[in-house]
């Protein structure tokens, strides 16, 4: 069998190429924003879908009756699953938009009948084809879940930053869980029946090996050959395994690595394979590669050379292969005299002009390929700065406490700004929130940075005002490092969106009514009236009546199941200026309660919506009055859900946030002890409720507050409720540090006299 050689290159993506799938076309999502369909062997190409930030997994749902194109699957960033048709463009709309997460969908899978996907809020969830609305969540994950399989019918299995893989039932029900892994789970695939190995499927990640497993979670083989991360795992029709690495390579594997492809490129974030044998990947130089071993599917002799060449000029970073010394590597003679002793092996030469050279060994060429010249470091001939004994381009200053020195972030160029910032928090036991800003802040303070330029000097080159801040950052919770969580003294919102996608669901739901129900829908003057107020709350102008009378009119007069953006567009007026509340006034909630936002049959979300409303009211002066004269008019709507819904953790978690709001406010002069101890019985029962998450650290924080209203109300409440026994529970289900932060703050609280 021949080896793989490069068939195409598809250019067009202007950042990483996150994802790839690879049905008769090949489909890539990228950090661009953008889902592109590539047409084989045309290479044409059209923008499927585009998202407003990061696009990092995708799937694809094979052609079936209902689905005669199949359905292409995708997530990033913006935490929506957006479904749509192969064949569609950025003018139509998508087949579904699937709510439910939280923070950045990592990982997506599928068969005929399920979606699956993983995010970093620590979830899994299972969606029906066809059935939008609904998912079922996979709980029980204590990191972020970066890789999800839908094996079968009956199991899903999981692989998970805790180093865990974990199999579920379609219910949710957790089968069984053990270590997948001394690092992180980050990719899975099926193996196919009889596979030498034994196994039914296999795993890798960070540790840069490929295990292999039965389907009771015992394991029979590994394979080593990787020198970094892997990400991404495939199976060829024939049964070897394909995977990609942060090492610049795809590999190919029997039992053995049997090939290695080297990309000029910091790292291979995805790969596929198609039906007919062909592999593609996708790499963070931007551009989609097709290999094959078919020679009538292979590129012409200039275009290989091209790529080969590239793969040869490239340069790789020292730290990459440790440190070397120059003086004791072979010359140039020893690729002639001495063969390799497996596939991909990577053996350094020291040229005849004093640099040093990378070649892996080509089992099937029999020979040494050059693969890149080894730079100093990251390629700079500036000074550079030491830190913990290693040399950097850039230290930076992160102040994460008040009053404490500030963190040192050592990054180099040649890193992947992602993986540096995992390393620092969890190098500082900081939460995983703060990823996403830390990688970002990288990414800007050395734009422009190139290898082989000199480094900027000192602890803090842009200042101290340039320093990055994530307690400044408007956080979902008080972050946990902190010197002091109780109170609570900062009215919190849920205030994140993507308005174009909720612009773009209007109008489509809007083109439906004005066939079924005219009566209700939209006029162009109303659509225009939309779009303003769409831009406005991107750019936090000034907000006119119209589009708070036309948030209101599509969150009350419209289908009940078709309420759900208007509600949306109302949690962010609430958020983001005053009008809601003057306008609206304190007939806000009697309106949300007449139209049936708060009824037992209203849909979770909706609900969970409405409650999103008036704990964003809290974050103007004016809303603040409003909200805090429907206190008894509010409470009672929203009461029965903490029971009947305890295990929507959305719905839950917004619940929470509105009572910690409270909470805030009962912290001013005159507070109301009647509302406090409602307060507290409410959110005891929650916590009552609850195993993990972001809901229980919410409902801590919330009764945490409430107790520093002073010694009598302290007092009254000690005499009302067995609070020791309710923080004993808590340490009994969680380990979470933040949530035994603030168990410790409250026993502290509660001992005071």
């Amino acid at each position: 069998m021949g080896d793989f050689k490069l068939s195409a290159q598809l250019r067009g993506h202007e950042d990483d190429v996150r994802s790839v799938v690879f049905p008769s076309f090949v489909v890539s999502a990228s950090r661009d924003a953008s889902v592109r369909v590539w047409k084989l062997p045309s290479h044409d190409c059209t923008i499927a879908a585009r998202s407003t930030t990061f696009v990092n997994s995708l799937a694809f749902v094979p052609p079936s009756s209902d689905y005669p194109h199949g359905l292409i699957v995708s997530g990033g960033k913006d935490s929506i699953i957006d479904v749509r048709q192969p064949t569609s463009t950025l003018q139509d709309n998508a087949e579904a938009l699937l709510l439910g997460h939280g923070h950045n969908i990592c990982a997506l899978d599928v068969n005929d009948r399920t979606i699956v996907s993983g995010s970093w809020d620590q979830e899994a969830r299972i969606w029906t084809l066809g059935n939008w609305e609904d998912s079922v969540v996979l709980r029980g994950h204590q990191g972020s879940v970066w890789a999800v399989l839908a094996y079968d019918h009956k199991i899903i299995i999981t692989g998970c930053a805790d180093k865990q893989i974990r199999f579920f039932t379609h219910h949710g029900k957790l089968l069984r869980a053990f270590q997948g892994s001394d690092d992180v789970v980050r990719a899975l695939v099926r193996l196919p029946a009889n596979h030498p190995s034994g196994a039914q499927f296999a795993s890798a990640g960070n540790d840069g090996i490929i295990r292999l497993w039965t389907i009771d979670g015992t394991q029979v083989g590994e394979l080593h050959g990787h020198e970094n991360f892997i990400y991404s795992l495939a199976v060829l029709p024939t049964g070897e395994l394909v995977s990609s690495s942060e090492d610049r390579t795809v590999r190919i594997w029997t039992d053995k690595c049997v090939q290695t492809i080297t990309h000029p490129a910091i790292s291979v974030w995805s790969v596929a394979v198609n039906s007919n044998g062909d592999i593609a990947s996708g790499a963070s130089d931007r551009i989609v590669r097709v290999f094959s071993r078919d020679p009538e599917r292979q590129a012409d002799a200039e275009s290989i050379k091209e790529f080969e060449d590239a793969v040869k000029d490239s340069a790789i970073p020292q730290q990459q292969v440790g440190n070397i010394n120059k003086e004791n590597l072979p010359g140039p003679e020893f690729l002639t005299s001495k063969s390799g002793t497996k596939e991909g092996q990577v053996q350094m030469i020291r040229e005849t002009n004093g640099n040093v050279s990378a070649y892996t060994w080509s089992t099937a060429a029999a020979q040494w390929i050059n693969v890149g010249t080894v730079v100093d470091a990251a390629g700079s001939s500036g000074k550079k700065i030491s830190h913990n004994g290693k040399d950097f381009d850039y230290v930076f200053d992160v102040d994460i406490e008040d009053g404490k020195p500030p963190l040192k972030l050592p990054y180099n160029l040649s890193q992947n700004p992602y993986e540096a910032a995992r390393k620092f928090i969890e190098d500082n036991e900081l939460p995983l929130s703060y990823l996403d800003q830390v990688a970002n802040f990288i990414t800007t303070n050395t734009q422009g940075a190139t290898l082989g330029q000199t480094a900027t000097t000192g602890s803090d080159p842009w200042g101290t005002e340039s320093r990055y801040r994530p307690g400044e950052v408007d956080a979902p919770v008080p972050p946990v490092s902190k010197p002091k969580i109780l109170p609570q003294t900062q009215f919190l919102k849920i205030d994140t969106a993507n308005l174009k996608v909720i612009e773009k669901k209007i109008s489509e739901i809007n083109e439906q009514l004005l066939q079924d129900q005219k009566g209700v829908s939209l006029n162009p003057s109303d659509i225009g009236t939309l779009s303003t107020m769409c831009r406005q709350l991107e750019s936090s102008g000034k907000m006119t009546p119209a589009g708070v009378d036309l948030a209101l009119k599509i969150a009350t007069t419209w289908p009940v199941d078709k309420q759900l953006p208007g509600l949306d567009l109302l949690r962010l007026l609430a958020a983001k200026s005053p009008i809601l509340a003057t306008h609206a006034s304190t007939s806000l909630v009697e309106i949300l309660r007449d139209a049936g936002i708060f009824s037992p049959e209203s849909p979770p979300n909706n609900v969970m919506l409405g409650v999103r409303i008036f704990a964003n009211l809290f974050s103007t002066e004016e809303g603040r009055a409003v909200v805090d004269g429907t206190f008894d008019t509010l409470h009672p709507l929203i009461r029965p859900f903490i029971k009947t819904h305890s295990s929507n953790r959305n719905l839950i978690t917004a619940i929470t946030t509105l009572y910690i709001n409270f909470a805030v406010l009962l912290t001013n002069p005159n507070h109301d002890v009647n509302r406090a101890m409602t307060l507290l019985y409410d959110l005891i029962e929650i916590i009552n409720q609850l195993d993990e998450g972001e809901a229980l650290y919410r409902a801590l924080v919330g009764v945490g507050t409430v107790l520093t209203l002073g010694e009598d109300f302290r007092t009254h409440a000690k005499d009302t409720y067995d609070f020791e026994k309710v923080l004993v529970r808590v340490d009994q289900i969680s380990k979470e540090d933040r949530i035994k932060n603030v168990v410790a703050e409250m026993r502290d609280e509660l001992s005071e006299k």
